[in-house]
C-alpha cells in the first residue's frame, strides 16, 4: 500500500503554514476568586449587601442591551436549539445576509458554564463557582474587514466569560485580497496562489498583537455586561488560549 506521502506526491499545487483555527478565552482576572466579585460589588458598583440580586440586575441588563442593539440595526436574533448545529446555521445565515465588516446575527443558546452561586449564611451572601449552571449565552457572529468571519460568545452569568473563536487562514485571504494577489481557495485554506512567497510571509506576520486589536475593535461596538467605567477600572478582559477548539465559524 503506498504511504499518504506518496499518494500525495506529485498533486500538492501549494504548501503553506498558517494559523488555522483558533478558539481564545476572555476573563477578567480580578473577577476570578469570590473575594474578588464580592469587592467589585461593594467598591465599584457601590453595593453595601453584594447579593445574587445584583448580579441578577447585571445579566438582565445586558439582555436588555443587546435586545436594544438587535432591533437599533436590524441584527436577527436566533435561538439555538439544543444539539443543533451552530456552524451550519451560521453558514446559511452568512450566506443570506453577506455582510462585510458588520454583525452577521446574534446566537443564543443555553450552555453549561462554572458560574458564581451565592448562599446565605448568618445574614450575608457567600459565593463560590463550583458549581455547573446552565445560563444563557450570546453568540455575536461577525464578518470583519480583517480576520473575515468569526464569532465571539459572552456568558450571560458572573464572572462573564467571553470565547473568540477566528480562523488564521480567512484573515490571510483578507490580506490577499487587499495586496490584488492571485488565488484560488479551499474552504478552510488555499488551492494555489499567484505569489506563494509573499502568501507565506503573510501568514508568517500574524501574531497576538493583531489578535488583541480585533479583540478590542469588537469589545467596543458589542453590548457586554461590564460598562465602559467598570473596564476602565480594572475590571475588563484578557486573552487566553483555550483548547480544544471546536469553535465553527
Amino acid at each position: 500500500m503506498p504511504s499518504i506521502p506518496e499518494l500525495l506526491d506529485g498533486h500538492v499545487t501549494l504548501e503553506v503554514e498558517c494559523l488555522d483555527r483558533l478558539y481564545l478565552n476572555g476573563y477578567i482576572g480580578r473577577l476570578a476568586t469570590s473575594g474578588g466579585l464580592v469587592t467589585f460589588m461593594r467598591e465599584q458598583l457601590g453595593k453595601p449587601i453584594p447579593s445574587p440580586v445584583v448580579l441578577g440586575q447585571i445579566s438582565e441588563k445586558f439582555r436588555e442591551a443587546v435586545k436594544a442593539l438587535a432591533e437599533r440595526e436590524e441584527i436577527p436574533i436566533y435561538q439555538f436549539s439544543h444539539k443543533e448545529r451552530k456552524d451550519e446555521v451560521a453558514n446559511r445565515i452568512r450566506q443570506e445576509r453577506g455582510m462585510r465588516d458588520g454583525m452577521v446575527f446574534i446566537g443564543v443558546a443555553q450552555e453549561k458554564t462554572q458560574a458564581f452561586q451565592g448562599k446565605k449564611i448568618d445574614g450575608y451572601f457567600q459565593f463560590r463557582r463550583d458549581k455547573t449552571v446552565y445560563v444563557n449565552h450570546y453568540y455575536f457572529y461577525i464578518d470583519d474587514a480583517d480576520f473575515g468571519p468569526l464569532f465571539i460568545k459572552v456568558c450571560s452569568y458572573a464572572p462573564w466569560g467571553i470565547k473568540l473563536c477566528l480562523n488564521g487562514h480567512e484573515w490571510a485571504k483578507r490580506q490577499v485580497e487587499k495586496k490584488g494577489i492571485a488565488y484560488e481557495a479551499l474552504d478552510n485554506g488555499f488551492l494555489s496562489c499567484a505569489e506563494p512567497e509573499a502568501l507565506q510571509q503573510i501568514c508568517d506576520s500574524l501574531g497576538p498583537n493583531d489578535i488583541d486589536r480585533l479583540f478590542r475593535k469588537w469589545l467596543q461596538r458589542l453590548p457586554l455586561p461590564l460598562r465602559p467605567e467598570d473596564r476602565a477600572a480594572g475590571y475588563d478582559w484578557s486573552l487566553s488560549i483555550h483548547f480544544p477548539c471546536r469553535c465553527a465559524l
